[in-house]
């Protein structure tokens, strides 16, 4: 059996006020695959796609790439293989224009200019945004700024994108525009959110966490016949006051 993409085994990690955020979590996942990570406030969601990004480092256990393992200390193999969209897209926009951020990550790979100009512009087609190639970021909706961001990373070209709540502040417009990028990308991904009712109809599978562990793993038609594991985590109540994560409809 070959190898998975990405693999955490026992990974752990503690704030600094000593608050423990993930408490021995381990996942494999498959190229190509499209996951759904929920769980109520705190129960370690952003936490675990920082340590999967490479961006948190203080973290024990272990992860593989490949196969190969990468240390805590040296998380560059991650890098340039996952991107990580955060919960705020001012964060990854600090450019003058959306080019230049789109270009900043390939730019300082040293990719030849011919190179870098053909992914720059590939991603900025697939997300919408060569039309505002020229804009400063201060001047995009919301949605734009979502867009931009995964351009930036798409450009990179990775193996998997993880998004951090990305339908956060968006009107229906611009929810619909995501869900249509989200189904053409080219790579996995997985998307941290509380908005079940957009992203279970569109993944393969649901990982489930509950203070710092998982919970549950399993396909989306599995977790749709078992409700109890929402109502468990406080992703849903229970009695007549239940609503379908899938559709909103009352239960």
């Amino acid at each position: 059996m070959s190898a998975p993409l990405l693999e955490a085994i026992q990974l752990a990690f503690t704030h600094d006020d000593g608050t423990r955020a993930l408490a021995g979590v381990s996942l494999r996942l498959e190229p190509g695959e499209r996951i759904a990570l929920i769980g109520a406030n705190g129960a370690g969601k952003s936490t675990l796609l920082q340590i999967l990004a490479g961006v948190r480092t203080e973290r024990s256990g272990t992860l593989l790439l490949d196969g190969a393992e990468i240390p805590a200390s040296a998380p560059e193999g991650l890098r340039h293989r996952i991107g990580l969209v955060f919960q705020d897209p001012d964060d990854m926009l600090f450019m003058p224009t959306v080019l230049e951020d789109v270009a900043f990550g390939p730019m300082n790979l040293g990719l030849p200019v011919e190179w870098r100009e053909r992914q720059v512009r590939e991603a900025m087609e697939r997300l919408e945004v060569w039309e505002l190639r020229h804009r400063p970021s201060y001047r995009l909706s919301g949605g734009e700024k979502r867009r931009a961001a995964i351009a930036a990373l798409l450009s990179l070209r990775p193996d998997l994108l993880l998004l951090d709540e990305p339908t956060a502040g968006l009107d229906p417009k611009g929810r619909h525009a995501l869900e249509r990028i989200l189904a053409g990308l080219p790579c996995g991904w997985i998307v941290a959110t509380h908005d079940l009712g957009w992203i279970l109809p569109r993944c393969q599978r649901v990982i489930v966490l509950h203070e710092g562990r998982v919970f549950a793993d399993r396909p989306v038609a599995a977790l749709r016949d078992d409700p109890e594991v929402l109502i468990r985590c406080g992703l849903q109540v229970s009695g007549a006051d239940r609503t379908c994560p899938w559709c909103g409809a009352a239960g």
